[in-house]
């Protein structure tokens, strides 16, 4: 049986530069939801040591995803068609 230790889960290499390794940091993400800037701290990133790209956590964003959804914990009526109360939000895609 294969295991994986902490430091191999949180060093991946970069895909944009080629050269560097990507280490799991915490940055403050900030994202627009419809005209409200959305400032998160502590969020999860790969950040390479050599270019400095950054692409945060899929959980991560899936999470605050749900949070931020103007739907979520809503009962689903058939038939019933509500107003969208505020635009989705913008969150950056994973690279």
């Amino acid at each position: 049986m294969k295991t994986h230790t902490t430091e191999n889960l949180e060093i991946q290499p970069c895909r944009k530069c080629q050269g560097g390794r990507k280490h799991l940091q915490t940055v403050t993400l900030m994202t627009w939801l419809g005209d409200d800037l959305i400032t998160v701290p502590d969020f999860p990133a790969w950040i390479c040591d050599l270019c400095g790209h950054r692409t945060y956590d899929t959980h991560a964003l899936a999470q605050l995803s749900l949070l931020l959804n103007p739907d979520a914990g809503t009962p689903v009526q058939p038939g019933v068609h509500h107003p969208a109360k505020k635009p989705p939000a913008n969150i950056p895609p994973p690279v």
